[in-house]
């Protein structure tokens, strides 16, 4: 998802500097309008599908079972880097999910942020 909001705010930036350089140029005044009723649309396309995404992703509560996710899974989880995936898998297998808070591995704040998105299967 972060990919997804870079790439289209990337995308948007480039459609707003296209069109500055089209306003240099030497356009009719009507060209001018529906190159940038046109450009318009599309940002405003992009900016719903971007806010589409980011209330799919917050309303998304998938569950991780902390000794069977993936590093992209574990990645998932709100506030979780790559490095701290790498360090909840290196201390599988866990017993329960607070054992991140045991094994210093998360602090209890941070734990608190996800721990209605985990759980330990045996």
């Amino acid at each position: 998802m972060r990919f997804l909001f870079s790439a289209r705010f990337n995308l948007a930036i480039i459609s707003l500097t296209l069109l500055a350089c089209a306003a240099c140029s030497n356009q009719s005044p009507d060209q001018l309008r529906r190159q940038t009723a046109q450009e318009t649309e599309a940002l405003k396309r992009d900016t719903k599908a971007v806010a589409e995404g980011v209330r799919e992703g917050l309303s998304s509560k998938k569950v991780v079972d902390l000794n069977r996710a993936s590093k992209d899974d574990l990645m998932s989880l709100p506030g979780v880097t790559s490095t701290r995936a790498d360090r909840m898998i290196a201390e599988r297998p866990y017993a329960s999910a607070h054992q991140l808070v045991t094994r210093h591995v998360l602090s209890e704040h941070e734990y608190s942020e996800l721990q209605d998105r985990v759980t330990v299967t045996k």
